[in-house]
């Protein structure tokens, strides 16, 4: 596990934006960018330099930026400017293939939106504290299925316990 080694702190933020720009879901792991002011002054930095190109990866604020977008979703996966693109890539690429597994298909906002729990949970199997984690789509899915379940099972022995 070479592969790493520059600095473990691999990932500063992961963004999904929709085609206005607008956040649905942001996590930072430094402080880069320490108010949510700064942050979405950030956010709406990177989608008006990336919502209308085709290339993979942007240069921004020192940043490496690498992104995808899919019907009205934009996807950022952002880390320092030393980072190997092809890690953050590879996180990108991951939670992308997961949640199009977790959503049949259908990466669009309203099931996103619809989804958000799996989204969350997602997110912290790729990534913990910024230290790239998981790249394997299939083992994400499986991991989220498993928690999701637990959950809902949790959910179901209460509703009983209560009688609700």
């Amino acid at each position: 596990g070479y592969a790493l080694e520059p600095s473990l702190y691999t990932v500063k933020a992961v963004l999904i934006l929709d085609n206005d720009g607008e956040r649905l879901y942001a996590k930072y792991y430094d402080d880069t960018y320490p108010t949510v002011k700064e942050q979405k002054a950030f956010e709406k930095n990177i989608f008006n330099k990336t919502h209308r190109t085709d290339s993979e990866i942007a240069l921004l604020d020192g940043l490496t930026v690498v992104y995808k977008s899919n019907i009205d979703l934009y996807f950022y996966v952002i880390g320092s400017s030393h980072e190997n693109e092809l890690m953050l890539m590879s996180v990108l690429n991951c939670l992308f293939d997961s949640l199009s597994q977790m959503l049949r298909k259908n990466v669009e906002k309203r099931a996103l939106l619809e989804n958000m729990e799996g989204l969350f949970l997602a997110v912290d199997e790729i990534v913990d504290g910024g230290v790239i984690l998981e790249s394997d789509a299939q083992q994400v899915v499986h991991r989220v299925a498993l928690r999701v379940g637990f959950i809902n099972l949790t959910k179901q022995n209460l509703m009983k316990i209560l009688k609700l």
